[in-house]
């Protein structure tokens, strides 16, 4: 832990070498060592990946591809709504994001093969059990050379909100597999280390104004310069990560213009109180939905331009998408309108955002859940899990837009056709951040280089 304390605080040797155990949410300072991470700027292309992983299993019936003509029981809940794509329609609870499609590709023909709750596809056997974001932090390296930003992140609701309730997803999205803990994505409010690690015993008016912050760094790091002749380079570079001031700044909405946090702001679409009262252990997990989504997705955007390159937004619990209506869970009707509007709301902010800073090609948005749901209609007005079809949203990063990709069976089941599956997913993310080319010419980096062998989904 590293404590920063204040300046008439007594330096002792014990206290200064909890530096020495700095972890940023799992990274540790044997990450941090620049001259033990491959080098990241030849392999890297520049951009960075956003994905928002919709846990619980989202319906492709009523998001990206509705069958309003199909049979009753089948049928899509709730009606459609036109797009900016003559012939295409969204779910009627996505009416912003069908504003603005043509910006943004959705796959019709994808499956995850998966019908489980659990954290694929974002880690699982197609990415050698490892969060993907830990997969671009060993080609490039923990940190970014010039920034000290973590090189990945997991975002979740309690990041943005303290308030909301944590969630009880299931598996481990800062998962490292065969890649080693020190490439372990940074995790802030959500199980991490960062509030621990870096507590600021500092007067609260010189903690707001940044000179005071530094200054008071600067002495404290100069007597222990001055006391302890085996002060280390770890516990050196460990301070360093704090005076450059990214990693804080970033995680900062305040330094946001106002209007833009405002269009974020999805609290508004907050649930009904009985959806979450009425819901058995689920209390609180759509509101919290609605209270953070939009912020993490804002965050996760200011954590990209400050040199993350890789950003997973946890949309919470494990089953804000997962809508049985068994009593656990709501209907596709009340689900949607809960969880289909602030994420629409969102997704629709972060496009205009992206695109009204010149950031589209730059940063590439995936949303996608473990799962689909059932064709028909459960007895109750539910879906259940369903594994040979998802939902897939595809923005920016250099990714085709206003384009559907494939197309399902008439009853929505399954493709109609070719398909794609979750190592054609990882290999889009790979080629979007990496030269594939260079990377296959790193024998120690074979393993992550053999996942982009698979074809592209664009």
């Amino acid at each position: 832990m590293l404590d920063i304390f204040a300046a008439d605080s007594r330096c002792t040797r014990r206290r200064f070498l909890t530096a020495g155990g700095l972890a940023l949410g799992g990274l540790s300072l044997a990450a941090l060592r620049a001259a033990d991470a491959p080098a990241p700027h030849p392999l890297a292309t520049g951009k960075a990946v956003i994905f928002l992983f919709q846990q619980g299993g989202p319906s492709q019936f009523e998001t990206f591809d509705p069958k309003p003509d199909a049979p009753d029981g089948v049928r899509t809940v709730g009606g459609v709504t036109k797009t900016a794509i003559p012939g295409v329609t969204f779910g009627d609870t996505f009416q912003q994001l069908a504003k603005v499609a043509d910006k943004f590709t959705v796959v019709r023909s994808f499956a995850t093969g998966n019908a489980e709750h659990n954290i694929k596809p974002v880690v699982g056997p197609e990415s050698l059990d490892a969060s993907i974001g830990a997969l671009y932090a060993r080609v490039v390296g923990a940190t970014h050379p010039v920034t000290a930003m973590p090189s990945s992140a997991v975002l979740f609701p309690q990041a943005v909100d303290a308030t909301v309730a944590k969630g009880q997803g299931r598996g481990d999205l800062a998962a490292t597999g065969s890649v080693g803990g020190a490439f372990a994505p940074f995790v802030p409010g959500g199980g991490g280390q960062l509030q621990k690690n870096l507590r600021l015993n500092l007067p609260a008016d010189r903690f707001h104004e940044r000179r005071g912050l530094l200054d008071g760094f600067d002495r404290t790091k100069r007597e222990a310069e001055e006391r302890f002749d085996d002060f280390t380079r770890e516990q050196r570079q460990a301070c360093e990560v704090l005076l450059r001031g990214s990693v804080a700044d970033a995680l900062d909405l305040s330094r946001e213009n106002p209007r833009t946090v405002a269009r974020y702001d999805t609290s508004h679409h907050v649930a009904k109180d009985n959806w979450d009262s009425a819901r058995r252990g689920k209390r609180g997990y759509y509101t919290g939905h609605a209270k953070a989504l939009g912020k993490s997705l804002l965050m996760a955007r200011r954590l990209c331009e400050a040199g993350c390159g890789f950003v997973t937004v946890h949309t919470g619990y494990e089953g804000v998408w997962d809508m049985h209506a068994d009593g656990e869970n709501l209907n596709m009707k009340d689900g949607m309108q809960a969880i289909g509007r602030s994420f629409d709301h969102a997704v629709a902010a972060f496009i205009e955002d992206v695109e009204a800073r010149g950031l589209g090609d730059k940063i590439l948005l995936v949303a996608c859940g473990e799962m689909g749901r059932t064709p028909r209609l459960n007895k109750t007005g539910g879906r259940d899990h369903w594994a040979r079809l998802s939902p897939l949203f595809l923005y920016g990063g250099g990714a085709a837009a206003g384009k559907v990709i494939g197309r399902s069976t008439r009853d929505g089941g399954e493709p109609d056709g070719d398909y794609c599956a979750t190592p054609n997913l990882i290999s889009t993310i790979l080629h979007t951040v990496f030269d594939v080319g260079q990377l296959r010419l790193k024998p120690a980096l074979g393993a992550i280089a053999k996942l982009a062998e698979v074809r592209p989904i664009v």
